[in-house]
């Protein structure tokens, strides 16, 4: 606990909030108070996110998160570290360049299944390649949440929308498939109401050496009653199979596709960074 966190803590304060505080979690929570709709699963990614780089240690002074537009975007603003809050699908280009020019921060990049799948859908495959050390978090409601409720990426098939409402026509994009077969080095996934096993993947993606993609499924309770509800996401969830080698990606694929909700990592592979390769390539030139 923090020296301007401990003003807060009187005989009144509740003890949840007091256990909280002095978890060291709310450490990383700025003095603005989110603006998601009541409900949001948001507010559990927010909590888990915070709960891991509390459990890692981040230096609040050596984070970096970057956003794009949508309700991801306002992230940034919640939290007590550097910020960028970036234009539509552009986050992962601006994340990549801050870890380029400042290898020693923590980069973090957000943001939502339209923000990151369709605009920015193109710079998913380079950051992959690259594998630049940044981690890379979906929240994925499955629809466009900000601009009230229009079709996105994710969107099932058949599902009314403001843009569609006779259904969606188009099939919906699989996040995991794309991350994979782009070649990600930690491709894993998480439900927003499972704030510990969002937490275990969160701190596993900060360890990661290279590109952590995170695709994080989370409710939207304004604008989707069909689909990704609570109570539909609560009986379909699971933790990745015990016995699942998260070191093949024939076996990430087939989890990926058979059509069920993990909570845990699917594919995980060590291999060289963008700075490695850098590194590498300055030394057989002499250092030139």
């Amino acid at each position: 606990m923090t020296a301007e966190t401990e003003p807060l803590l009187n005989a009144d304060t509740p003890q949840h909030l007091k256990d909280m505080r002095r978890s060291g979690a709310l450490d990383y929570r700025s003095g603005e108070l989110p603006t998601w709709c009541p409900g949001c699963g948001y507010f559990g990614i927010t909590h888990a996110m915070n709960n891991a780089l509390q459990a890692v240690g981040v230096d609040r002074d050596k984070l970096a998160i970057i956003s794009g537009i949508g309700c991801s975007g306002r992230y940034p603003f919640f939290t007590t570290c550097y910020g960028f809050h970036g234009v539509h699908g552009r986050a992962l280009t601006i994340a990549s360049g801050v870890k380029m020019a400042k290898p020693e921060l923590t980069v973090l990049a957000v943001g939502g299944d339209g923000d990151g799948l369709a605009i920015g859908g193109g710079h998913l495959p380079h950051a992959i390649r690259r594998n630049t050390n940044i981690t890379y978090v979906l929240f994925d409601n499955g629809i466009y949440g900000l601009t009230k409720g229009q079709t996105s990426p994710t969107t099932p098939t058949g599902q009314v929308t403001g843009t569609h409402p006779y259904g969606n026509p188009d099939k919906p994009l699989n996040p995991f498939l794309l991350a994979l077969s782009y070649g990600g080095s930690f491709v894993a996934t998480g439900y927003a109401a499972d704030a510990p096993g969002m937490e275990k993947v969160f701190i596993e993606a900060f360890a990661h050496p290279g590109f952590s993609f995170v695709n994080i499924i989370s409710p939207c309770i304004t604008f989707d009653h069909v689909n990704l509800q609570y109570a539909i996401l609560r009986e379909k969830f699971r933790p990745v199979p015990a016995d699942h080698d998260s070191g093949s990606l024939q076996a990430a694929m087939a989890l990926a596709m058979d059509g069920n909700f993990y909570s845990g990592v699917l594919f995980q592979e060590h291999r060289a960074t963008w700075d490695d390769a850098v590194a590498a390539m300055k030394a057989k030139a002499g250092g030139n």
